[in-house]
């Protein structure tokens, strides 16, 4: 693949600053689209990819994620009105997750945001935000700026993610508290690191200048061998995530300034963020009546789950029943490699939602010309099926 923009389906695609070091890696020639910009699939084995992750380390380019710069002497009480999480407790060199809602207490986004000083911050998402985060600024001195593409970003995950970041000279990165935040020198400029992931294992995201993306990925790759340190496409990244509980926008829910129907929306409690939602937080802040008001009748009708399925089939998009009665849907699933449990993320009525409740999945799969249906006994567990001790220390 070249370094030019690819052409494909009447769009323009950009590479990424990695482009070409992952181009030269990936020997199955497998790309996706990620917000105009081409970036792998699979190197050459998912499993391979996965298992790096689990028992050593990878790397994943994220510098497609949207990031937006809020700054200005109002940036914090700007994004404590937005944000449901208390953005008043965040310190410089500190970074917390949390969702984003309208004034109905639907959810639009979720993702990480970065304090870089007491008043500049870097907000991570997936999906465009900037009309909205534009209009919420509304009253406020601050500025908005998208600065996607001048912050190259690569996930540093696994167990021995810090061996392999003190191997480069980066051994005081390699301390940082999980959520912590710094910059640091390297190779004759700066880099600035988080401990954070979507792995739901030990990890780093690493943020440099695009002109010196090349430069940080030479340096990790050489490496690479001591540490088994592979890099990682989008599919084995999914199964990771399902097994860590964490949520997708447009798998789980819809965002509510893009959904077309109520049903696709959702509120914080539904989608298991209840807990970011502090309700000792001061003031307003977007969705909050709303919020309080559900809670206050009872809480949501719907609530995301995880589910153990028996059998080795992965239950995509399957429907739930308790009984005759349909009562939920599962939204991700995968065959986990390192629990050996088939697992999934579904929505389920607030009622069967309990832990340890039975229900029965309707699982449809492909045979070699036909496609196969099996009904599979599953389980409500916890979504957060793979929590290792050494992910927070």
């Amino acid at each position: 693949m070249s370094d030019s923009p690819i052409i494909g389906g009447g769009a323009m695609l950009q590479p990424t600053p990695f482009h070409r070091r992952t181009a030269a890696l990936n020997l199955v020639n497998a790309w996706e689209r990620w917000q105009g910009h081409t970036t792998v699939t699979t190197f050459l084995s998912p499993e391979d990819e996965y298992f790096a992750t689990r028992t050593a380390a990878s790397l994943y380019d994220v510098s497609p994620m949207l990031k937006y710069r809020i700054a200005g002497p109002d940036a914090e009480a700007m994004l404590d009105r937005l944000m449901t999480r208390d953005v008043t407790k965040l310190k410089p060199g500190r970074a917390l997750y949390g969702p984003w809602c309208d004034g109905r207490g639907r959810v639009i986004e979720e993702g990480t945001l970065f304090r870089e000083s007491a008043a500049s911050f870097r907000l991570n998402a997936a999906e465009p935000q900037l009309f909205w985060l534009e209009d919420c600024a509304y009253g406020f001195d601050v500025t908005v700026e998208e600065v996607t593409d001048a912050i190259a970003g690569l996930a540093l995950q696994g167990p021995l993610a810090k061996r392999v970041l003190e191997d480069i000279g980066l051994g005081e990165a390699a301390r940082l508290p999980f959520f912590g935040l710094g910059r640091f020198g390297f190779e004759g400029g700066e880099i600035e690191i988080s401990r954070t992931g979507f792995t739901g294992d030990l990890g780093f995201e690493l943020w440099i200048a695009p002109e010196r993306a090349e430069t940080l990925w030479d340096r990790l790759m050489a490496v690479a061998d001591r540490h088994y340190l592979r890099p990682m496409g989008s599919q084995a990244l999914n199964t990771l995530r399902i097994e860590a509980g964490h949520i997708l926008i447009n798998v789980e829910y819809v965002g509510a300034n893009h959904a077309l129907r109520e049903s696709q929306m959702r509120t914080p409690d539904d989608l298991g963020l209840g807990w970011a939602v502090d309700p000792k937080k001061p003031g307003y802040f977007n969705g909050r009546r709303a919020i309080e008001a559900e809670r206050a009748a009872g809480g949501p009708r719907r609530r995301l789950v995880g589910l153990d399925i028996e059998g080795r089939k992965p239950a995509h998009a399957a429907y739930l029943y308790a009984g005759r009665r349909e009562v939920g849907q599962v939204t991700s699933a995968c065959w986990s490699p390192v629990l050996k449990r088939n697992i999934a993320l579904a929505t389920v009525e607030a009622g069967y939602a309990e832990p340890g409740r039975k229900l029965k999945a309707d699982v449809y799969y492909v045979k070699e010309v036909t496609q196969g249906r099996v009904e599979a006994a599953a389980t409500v567990v916890e979504p957060r099926f793979y929590q290792p001790a050494h992910r927070r220390g």
